[in-house]
């Protein structure tokens, strides 16, 4: 089922993400750069090892895991947080844990797209992105 996102996908369009920023506490400057910033995410899978890579103009993140199964990671904005994926009805669901907060990223593929769900309490952000060919 994983196998779905396996790919590079292109941002296209995205939705309240300075407001998903903004409620992380991310700073004005680092906001306006992350608003105007496409981002390409690469997924990979070796085994029950998935890796998942973010690639852009201002910064670069990787990640490797394994579902179901806790691991450290350093944000794009710098956060160290607890995370978690899982794969649940056909989503990829990421939860990242720090400082008594939580936010959830979920990932879904219909199809060429890729829709990214960030909520993080009342702030929806919707970041949509297409497969490369």
């Amino acid at each position: 089922m994983v196998d779905a996102f396996v790919g590079t996908w292109n941002l296209k369009e995205s939705k309240n993400f300075d407001d998903y920023m903004r409620e992380l506490g991310v700073s004005f400057a680092t906001r306006q750069v992350g608003s105007m910033t496409k981002p390409t995410t690469i997924i990979s899978v070796n085994g029950d090892t998935i890796t998942l890579k973010t690639q852009s103009t201002f910064k670069n993140t990787e990640i490797n895991f394994k579902l179901g199964e806790e691991f450290m990671e350093t944000t794009a904005d710098d956060r160290k947080v607890n995370s978690t994926v899982t794969l649940d009805g056909g989503k990829l669901v990421h939860v990242q844990k720090w400082d008594g907060k939580e936010t959830t990223l979920v990932r879904e593929v219909n199809g060429n797209s890729l829709t990214l769900t960030l909520t993080l309490g009342k702030v929806v952000c919707t970041r949509y992105y297409t497969k490369a060919e």
